[in-house]
């Protein structure tokens, strides 16, 4: 039997923090412990409650976002593989502009705090599924910002590269979306 202890690592950007699950492994594979209030509240982070659970199912090479609501998240590749950016648009953040990348592997957390923008790639072969916890329910219109994830001041190395004109990578809302400048100038 293999134990991996839950364990956080604190980023450039206040409140956003990359988690690794606990995880035990024996012969019959691995159970992951996707969420223990107790361990949050112990390493100072969001408890929780979630009100929505959303799991989307993301073709290779896509990218979803750069999405910022006035939510905190709890995010995690449960399959697949993928690459992560967040983007700090809070108007009082120390951090406001910084951009902080992730690998995302089965096992690795991300919890984003409102008002940071969140987004991801898909790296492995065959579609990932990404699986968003929201301490508020999401509604059309809600608050938050946005940004163009390909926009070039962000200095994202997106690992696969994608045609901006290809719907089936990049969605239309997603790339009509504003400049980093933009969106902090707003």
């Amino acid at each position: 039997m293999t134990l991996v202890p839950f364990s956080v690592e604190h980023t450039e950007i206040p409140g956003l923090a990359v988690l690794r699950m606990k995880q035990i492994t024996d012969e019959r594979g691995t159970v992951r412990e996707f969420f223990r209030q107790s361990a949050m509240t112990e390493a100072g982070l969001h408890p929780g409650p979630w009100q929505q659970l959303n799991v989307t199912e993301t073709r290779p090479g896509a990218i979803r976002g750069l999405h910022g609501e006035a939510m905190t998240k709890l995010v995690a590749i449960v399959s697949g593989a993928g690459f992560g950016a967040y983007v700090d648009t809070r108007a009082d953040s120390p951090a406001r502009g910084k951009v902080v990348t992730v690998d995302l592997t089965v096992g690795t957390q991300v919890l984003v705090p409102a008002g940071v923008c969140n987004g991801f790639q898909v790296t492995s072969p065959t579609p990932a599924q990404y699986l968003y916890c929201f301490d508020r329910e999401w509604v059309p219109g809600m608050s938050g910002t946005a940004v163009h994830p390909l926009d070039p001041a962000l200095g994202i190395a997106w690992p696969v590269d994608i045609d901006p004109s290809d719907r089936s990578l990049l969605s239309a809302k997603d790339a009509a979306q504003p400049t980093l400048a933009e969106a902090l100038a707003s």
